[in-house]
């Protein structure tokens, strides 16, 4: 098979992946019974107000996404001079739209966290989505191809909205489903370690994105945990923890960006 037919071959799939996403969400509505948020996310077992700021730890421990997304938003734009990070400039765009939604997702969080109800939620889940399918693009850009992933961006993006206003609307007229939110999350975290397990990166420091998903899966683990770990010694939640080592995850996406250099053809 000629580089060509293979080239033409990934993308047939690669379009048929993203099918597949937007088609598990409409299975998943249609035939599989509604998923309600699980009972391990309702309520936070750290509760506590500091400085007149309630749920304050899980309000403040917000700040590395802006942090981290501030950061990495400075050094996009200034990649153009070295060079190295990016061998054509056009793969910044899923990266800018990724991080900028890291920093929404701290405004959204601590939206929620300052009075904990679903329509604040809303605000939490809506950049994080984006951030996830941003991701996603950048992913088939650096081990596909450039037009590809870039072709993909905006499509894999409304998919990700769709499903947070999917579950909003079953939140308020029917009953609610986080399952297309689930496939969103779950799916794309699976097919970027696919992807990164089959095909090799154009760049160094390639092995990096299953560190990322790794740390982000660890940080799942402690929201999972909220309370057992809060029970531990009542000092820091679950919760806490998981915005803390989701903020290492953003940085350790931002540290492969920074350390890496194009691989010679």
């Amino acid at each position: 098979m000629s580089a060509l037919q293979m080239d033409k071959h990934v993308r047939r799939h690669l379009g048929a992946l993203v099918i597949a996403i937007a088609g598990a969400m409409i299975f998943a509505v249609t035939f599989l019974p509604p998923l309600p948020e699980p009972q391990v996310f309702r309520g936070l077992a750290d509760n506590r107000t500091v400085f007149g700021i309630p749920n304050f730890l899980n309000v403040v421990s917000n700040l590395p996404f802006l942090v981290v997304g501030a950061w990495a938003l400075h050094f996009l734009s200034q990649a153009a001079s070295s060079g190295k990070a990016f061998a054509d400039l056009r793969e910044r765009y899923p990266y800018f739209i990724c991080f900028f939604a890291v920093i929404l997702t701290c405004f959204g969080s601590v939206y929620y966290h300052l009075e904990t109800d679903s329509s604040r939620l809303f605000w939490d889940r809506l950049p994080m989505a984006i951030a996830f399918m941003a991701l996603f693009s950048a992913v088939i850009v650096e081990r596909i191809g450039v037009r590809t992933g870039l072709r993909l961006l905006i499509p894999l993006i409304l998919i990700g909205l769709a499903s947070v206003l999917y579950w909003r609307w079953s939140l308020l007229y029917a009953t609610e489903n986080l399952l297309p939110y689930a496939i969103v999350q779950y799916g794309s975290i699976l097919a970027i370690v696919v992807m990164a397990a089959v095909y090799p990166s154009r760049y160094t420091r390639g092995a990096d994105i299953i560190q990322v998903v790794a740390i982000y899966a660890l940080a799942k683990g402690a929201e999972v945990l909220d309370a057992w770990i809060y029970a531990m010694g009542g000092i820091v939640s679950g919760h806490t923890l998981k915005h803390l080592i989701a903020g290492i995850a953003a940085y350790w996406l931002l540290r492969m960006l920074r350390r890496r250099a194009a691989i010679d053809a």
